[in-house]
């Protein structure tokens, strides 16, 4: 979409755009939005992570005895940061991708209901500057206001990283754009799709929901 910073890229996928659709859907139980958010994440995830660099890790041998050099990604101290509740239906497909296994840090965000500003209620972010990641990859389904991912990426740059890759299903423009311009120089955001606008209560428009809710069997709460 033009109206959006140039850090920001929206999937044209023809699959991923298919199961954004089908997880659209109010019809879509627990498990199948589980599943969706998922595969979706798995695609979205594939798009995001290709920026990363390949490099030679030395030579190894193969089952018939030949030498080949052996390849794995740039950089080495990866993290990802799910955004709780929903991000954790993300984390898998994430570490799904990786070729090796990486830390996992929790970010604790709420929107506070009259205000819609974020409020952090948990953060297990290790204080050790040896322990600071090179790459942070924020997954959060939705961005609606913005509000929390800004907070999020503010966290992660005083943390200390040097780049931040954040990973979203659905964001509603003004939140997306919010986001994207905390950091523009550090942050690199995927979304799977974007909508125009926001109900007086901060939901997307159409949207996906609550997406926590819906994943976790917490409607009606």
């Amino acid at each position: 979409m033009s109206n959006l910073p140039s850090n920001v890229n929206i999937s044209k996928h023809p699959c991923l755009r298919a199961k954004l659709s089908q997880l659209r859907s109010k019809s879509a139980n627990a498990r199948e939005t589980k599943d969706l958010v998922h595969e979706v994440s798995l695609i979205l995830g594939t798009q995001a992570l290709a920026s990363l660099e390949v490099v030679s890790a030395g030579a190894d041998e193969s089952p018939i005895g030949f030498q080949y050099d052996f390849e794995t990604i740039s950089p080495q101290k990866i993290t990802i940061v799910p955004i709780l509740r929903s991000g954790l239906g993300m984390l898998d497909a994430l570490q799904t991708i990786l070729p090796f296994p990486v830390s996992v840090h929790h970010l604790g965000l709420f929107r506070e209901k009259i205000s819609l500003q974020p409020v952090e209620y948990y953060n297990n972010l290790p204080q050790s500057r040896d322990a600071v990641a090179k790459l942070a990859i924020i997954v959060d389904p939705v961005i609606a206001t913005g509000g929390t991912a800004a907070a999020a990426i503010q966290t992660l740059r005083e943390w200390g990283v040097d780049r931040i890759i954040m990973i979203g299903i659905l964001g509603a423009t003004e939140g997306v754009i919010r986001a994207a311009e905390e950091w523009p120089e550090g942050v690199e955001i995927w979304m799977g799709g974007v909508d125009q606008s926001l109900t007086d209560k901060g939901m997307i428009n159409p949207g996906l929901g609550d997406i926590g809710d819906r994943l976790f069997l917490t409607l009606g709460k």
